[in-house]
C-alpha cells in the first residue's frame, strides 16, 4: 500500500509553518497514543505513522527534499533519509522510543522547565534568593534611616575560590552522562529523561572535595549589610538587593535579596497609606465652648488645633501635610484629628449638684437628643393607633 502524504497525515497544508506542524503533530499524538486506544488494533501503526511523518516535517533539510521528491527522497539511496529511517519504517522498538522522545520533549519541556542548553547540563548552579523580615516603627518609616542588619547566608568558599575542588582545581566531566547532567532510561514506547544521580544535573564532578565546603563551594556565614530605608516605606515594601542572596553553586551568581517591611503600630498614630489619624479626648466644657488644644505630630512637633463651640465626638479636622511622606515623591499626607468628647467621672457632691442645675437650664441646648425623642414619640404614637 502507497503511502500517505505526510502533511495529510498531521492534518496540514503543504505551506504549513514549523509551529503548526508541531500543533498538527502534538493533537495527532495526543489522538492516535496506544495507550488512549486500547480498543484500536490500528491506533500503533497510526500513531508510528504521524511520528514518521513529523521526523521529516521538522527537518528543514528532511521536509525540502521530501518537498521536492515525495517519498521517493528517502529510497533507493537518494539521501537526507538519516541511514533510512524516514519512509522505511521503524525499524524495532528503539527507534519508535527514539522518536517519540521528541514529542515527550514537546508536550512536557515546557511544564518541567524547558530544554537547558547543552542538554541540560547546569554547571554553575545560581543561588537561592532570600528574604529578610525587618520591623520599623513609624517614626524611621516617616524619616527614612540606614540600618545595619546580619544576614546568615551561604558565601563563596575561599578555600577553593568556589570551585569546589581540593586547591582551585577544575571539576571533571561526569562519566555517568558524559557531562549532560541528565540520564535516558528506555520504558516501553518511552523515553524516561531524569537527573543523573551521579553529578545532581551539574554535568561535573569534584574528584578531591573541598575539606572546607565539602565541594560545595560555599560555606555558611553571617554577613552585615547596610541598608537604606527610604522614608514613606509601610508594611509590604520590598527592598531588592541585587547579587546579596546566596553564593552560587562551585561558582555560580549569587542570588538577591529582598527585605520585606513590617512597621509596628504606633500608640498615637494610625496609618492609612500616607494619611496619619489621632483620635484626641476633649472635656465636655471644651466641646460645649470651644477652644484651642495642641496635637502632637508624627515629626515630634506640636500642631494648635482650634475647636469650634458646640463640637461632638467624631468631628474630624484636617492638618495638611502631616502625614506621612510619599514612598517615590511628591507631596506628603494629611493627619486627620478626631474628637472625642470625654464624660467626666469621679465627681464631687458639687459638681453633680451644678450638672444637675445645668441640666434643668439646657433643655433647649440640645437639638440632636430634642429630634430623636421627639421621632420616638411619633414613632409610639403611631403603634398605638
Amino acid at each position: 500500500m502507497s503511502k500517505r502524504d505526510y502533511y495529510d497525515v498531521l492534518g496540514v497544508s503543504k505551506g504549513a509553518s514549523a509551529d503548526e506542524i508541531k500543533k498538527g503533530y502534538r493533537k495527532k499524538a495526543k489522538e492516535l497514543h496506544p495507550d488512549r486506544n486500547a480498543d484500536n488494533p490500528d491506533a500503533e501503526n497510526l500513531f508510528k505513522e504521524a511520528n514518521e511523518a513529523y521526523d521529516v516535517l521538522k527537518d528543514p533539510e528532511k521536509k525540502a527534499a521530501y518537498d521536492r521528491f515525495g517519498h521517493a527522497a528517502f529510497e533507493g539511496g537518494m539521501g537526507g533519509g538519516g541511514g533510512g529511517r524516514p519512509g522505511g519504517g521503524f525499524q524495532g522498538q528503539g527507534d519508535f522510543a527514539s522518536a517519540f522522545s521528541d514529542v515527550f520533549d514537546d508536550l512536557f519541556g515546557d511544564f518541567m522547565g524547558g530544554r537547558q542548553g547543552g542538554g541540560g547540563r547546569q554547571r554553575a548552579a545560581r543561588g537561592a534568593d532570600l528574604r529578610y523580615n525587618l520591623r520599623v516603627t513609624l517614626e524611621e518609616a516617616y524619616n527614612g534611616l540606614q540600618k545595619t542588619i546580619n544576614v546568615p547566608s551561604s558565601v563563596q568558599c575561599d578555600e577553593c575560590n568556589g570551585s569546589g575542588a581540593e586547591g582551585g582545581a577544575e571539576p571533571v566531566t561526569c562519566p555517568t552522562c558524559s557531562g549532560m547532567g541528565k540520564v535516558r532510561a528506555t520504558q516501553g514506547f518511552f523515553t524516561v529523561e531524569r537527573t543523573c544521580p551521579t553529578c545532581s544535573g551539574l554535568g561535573q564532578i569534584i574528584k578531591n572535595p573541598c575539606s572546607k565546603c565539602g565541594g560545595q563551594g560555599r560555606v555558611q556565614r553571617e554577613r552585615a549589610l547596610s541598608v537604606n530605608i527610604p522614608a514613606g516605606v509601610e508594611t509590604g515594601t520590598r527592598i531588592r538587593l541585587a547579587g546579596e542572596g546566596e553564593a552560587g553553586m562551585r561558582g555560580g551568581p549569587p542570588g538577591d535579596l529582598y527585605i520585606f517591611i513590617d512597621v509596628q503600630k504606633h500608640e498615637i498614630f494610625e496609618r492609612e497609606g500616607s494619611e496619619l489619624h489621632c483620635r484626641v479626648p476633649v472635656s465636655m466644657a471644651t466641646a460645649a465652648l470651644g477652644g484651642d488644644i495642641e496635637v502632637p505630630t508624627i515629626d515630634g512637633g506640636r500642631s494648635r488645633v482650634k475647636i469650634p463651640s458646640g463640637s461632638q465626638s467624631g468631628r474630624q479636622m484636617r492638618l495638611r501635610g502631616k502625614g506621612m511622606p510619599a514612598l517615590r515623591g511628591g507631596s506628603a499626607g494629611d493627619m486627620f484629628i478626631e474628637l472625642a468628647v470625654e464624660t467626666p467621672v469621679n465627681l464631687t457632691s458639687r459638681q453633680k449638684e451644678l450638672l444637675r442645675e445645668f441640666e434643668e437650664l439646657s433643655e433647649d441646648n440640645n437639638p440632636e437628643s430634642h429630634s430623636f425623642f421627639s421621632s420616638v414619640r411619633n414613632f409610639w404614637d403611631s403603634m398605638k393607633g
